[in-house]
C-alpha cells in the first residue's frame, strides 16, 4: 500500500503536534484517569459523565489532530477527522442524552479484558513508544487516534448488555485503518490497536445480550452504582 506521505514526515507531524498543544497531553490523560475514577465508584449519572469524557476525547482527536495536523501530509484525514466526530456524537447520543450507556458490566472477562486494554494506552503504549526508539515529542501521546481508540474499547468492555452497537462502529474502524501503522510506518505498538478491535467486534455481538431465559433485557438507564443490575428481566 502506498501512503502519501513518509515515516520521517509522520514523525515529525506528531513533534508538531505536541509542541503545539503542550500541555494538554497531560490533561486528556487527566480525564482518561477521571474516567476510570467515575467508573471505580460507579455512582448515578457515571454512565453519562464518561460518556461525556470519551466524546471529549473524539472530538479533539477528530479535530486537534486530524483535520488541523493530518490533513497537511494526508488528505484522506478529513474522512478520519469525520469518522471521530461520528464517534464523539455517538457517545453523546447514546450515553449523555439517552442515558444507555452503563458501564456496569459483571462479565469478568470483558473487565478483565478492558483493564488490559486501558493500561496497555496510558501506560504501556507510551513506555513500547520509546522503546522502540519513537523519542518526544515525535511520538504519539494520548489523544492521538490509536492509544485514544485503545482506551475507548477498553472503556467499552465495561458496558452492561444491552447497549447501541452503533457506539463501537467508529473505534472498530479505526481500530482496521489505524492498525496498518503497524506495519507500513513502523509503529508497532500499534499492534495493540489490532488487537483492541478484535475485542470491539465481540462487544459488538455481546451488545444485545439476553438473559438466560432468552428474554432480552430492558434498558434502565443510569443504574445507581455498579453493584445494580443494567437491566431486569420482564
Amino acid at each position: 500500500m502506498q501512503l502519501p506521505f513518509t515515516a520521517e514526515q509522520f514523525f515529525d507531524l506528531f513533534g508538531q503536534y505536541n509542541e503545539a498543544v503542550w500541555p494538554a497531553q497531560v490533561v486528556l490523560n487527566l480525564l482518561a484517569l477521571g474516567a476510570i475514577g467515575l467508573w471505580i465508584q460507579g455512582r448515578p449519572h457515571s454512565g453519562r459523565l464518561i460518556s461525556g469524557l470519551l466524546a471529549f476525547l473524539w472530538a479533539w482527536t477528530g479535530i486537534a489532530y486530524h483535520w488541523i495536523y493530518f490533513t497537511t501530509i494526508n488528505k484522506a484525514a478529513y474522512a478520519f477527522g469525520l469518522v471521530f466526530i461520528l464517534g464523539c456524537a455517538a457517545f453523546l447520543w447514546a450515553g449523555v442524552i439517552k442515558g444507555q450507556l452503563a458501564f456496569t458490566s459483571k462479565n469478568m472477562i470483558q473487565r478483565a479484558t478492558g483493564g488490559v486494554l486501558v493500561v496497555f494506552a496510558l501506560f504501556v503504549y507510551p513506555a513500547l513508544s520509546v522503546l522502540f526508539g519513537h523519542i518526544y515529542p515525535a511520538m504519539p501521546t494520548f489523544g492521538l487516534p490509536c492509544p485514544t481508540t485503545i482506551f475507548t474499547i477498553g472503556m467499552l468492555c465495561f458496558l452492561a448488555a444491552p447497549f447501541p452497537r452503533y457506539v463501537l462502529a467508529a473505534p472498530v474502524l479505526w481500530a482496521a485503518v489505524g492498525s496498518q501503522a503497524a506495519i507500513l510506518l513502523g509503529v508497532y505498538q500499534d499492534l495493540g490497536l489490532l488487537i483492541a478491535g478484535i475485542v470491539g467486534v465481540f462487544l459488538i455481538g455481546a451488545a444485545k445480550r439476553t438473559c438466560p431465559n432468552g428474554v432480552k433485557r430492558q434498558v434502565h438507564p443510569e443504574p445507581h452504582g455498579r453493584g445494580n443490575e443494567q437491566g431486569r428481566a420482564h
